[in-house]
């Protein structure tokens, strides 16, 4: 496969720094706004609903199930085949009359059909998994933030902090503005596209800070502008090579699977971004309020 070489290619991010990190502010404070606002769609997970396990009669499959829940107005259920014959499916409670319903169009469709067992995810124990997942979430930012520092400098790890916080929240704000379920699965897609971002982050800082000598002659800006230019190939190829299984997943892998690559999608694309722009502009901003030495 080709890749992107950008190795003649003198780009001048820097130039456009303000602009970008005002339209960036822009998109973090709409996200907040949505969230503050419009919410999000929690899952069963965070939001309690009912787990039921159902037997099958006859051998049946995921895709055949989620069908018929969606006629049933259940398209956003979550559901875990253990074989060919048991299911289990989670969905926020919509009443019994609903789930007799439910439970009998799946019987008609699918040869017969029996409980094996129902359990009520209460709204406290959504409330706990919110309240572990913000820690979780928080902990690794703030694991990030003293890695980089020590690895780094206090400037470097807060730029890179930064920019995973304006990733994050971006994320909320489109899972809010396009309604998508958030669920288990988008905290731990929402962990793994922190450590994409950090990555992309930390090869662009790095090379700013190898660079770092060249500061008296070059200034602060063509300094980094430099940097950035020297490692856009590996950003963009990465992001590129990456994408395209994403793409795959998003549109081939079924609604579960599909959500959870939206989150991938999403998250790669502002983190790539973010790591070629927010860190090093905050960077660049500070330092030319308050230069240090290195």
């Amino acid at each position: 496969m080709a890749t992107f070489d950008a190795s003649k290619i003198k780009l001048p991010f820097m130039k456009y720094r303000i602009v970008v990190l005002c339209i960036s502010s822009a998109a973090v404070i709409l996200s907040l706004a949505l969230l503050l606002t419009k919410g999000v769609n929690f899952s069963v997970d965070f939001a309690g609903g009912v787990a039921i396990q159902l037997r099958f009669e006859n051998p049946t499959d995921v895709g055949s199930i989620r069908e018929t829940l969606s006629e049933s107005g259940l398209s956003q259920a979550t559901i875990q085949a253990y074989d060919d014959s048991n299911i289990l499916i989670r969905y926020q409670d919509t009443g019994d009359e609903n789930q007799k319903e439910m439970i009998q169009l799946l019987g008609e469709r699918h040869g017969g059909v029996e409980i094996s067992q129902i359990d009520n995810v209460g709204p406290i124990v959504g409330r706990e998994l919110r309240k572990q997942a913000f820690i979780a979430v928080s902990l690794s930012i703030a694991g990030i933030l003293l890695y980089m520092a020590f690895r780094f400098s206090f400037r470097f790890g807060v730029a890179a902090v930064i920019a995973l916080v304006h990733d994050s929240v971006i994320m909320l704000g489109v899972y809010s503005l396009t309604g998508r379920e958030i669920s288990t699965s988008f905290i731990a897609a929402i962990l793994t596209v922190i450590g994409y971002s950090l990555n992309d982050s930390i090869v662009v800082l790095d090379r700013i800070r190898e660079n770092w000598n060249q500061i008296r002659s070059k200034g602060i800006i063509d300094l980094v502008d430099s940097s950035i230019n020297q490692t856009l190939s590996r950003t963009i190829n990465t992001s590129l090579t990456t994408l395209l299984p994403v793409f795959a997943m998003f549109f081939l892998g079924g609604e579960v699977i599909s959500n959870l690559a939206f989150a991938f999608l999403i998250g790669i694309v502002v983190g790539t971004y973010s790591s070629i722009y927010i860190a090093s502009s905050i960077l660049v901003e500070w330092y030319l309020r308050k230069p240090v030495k290195n």
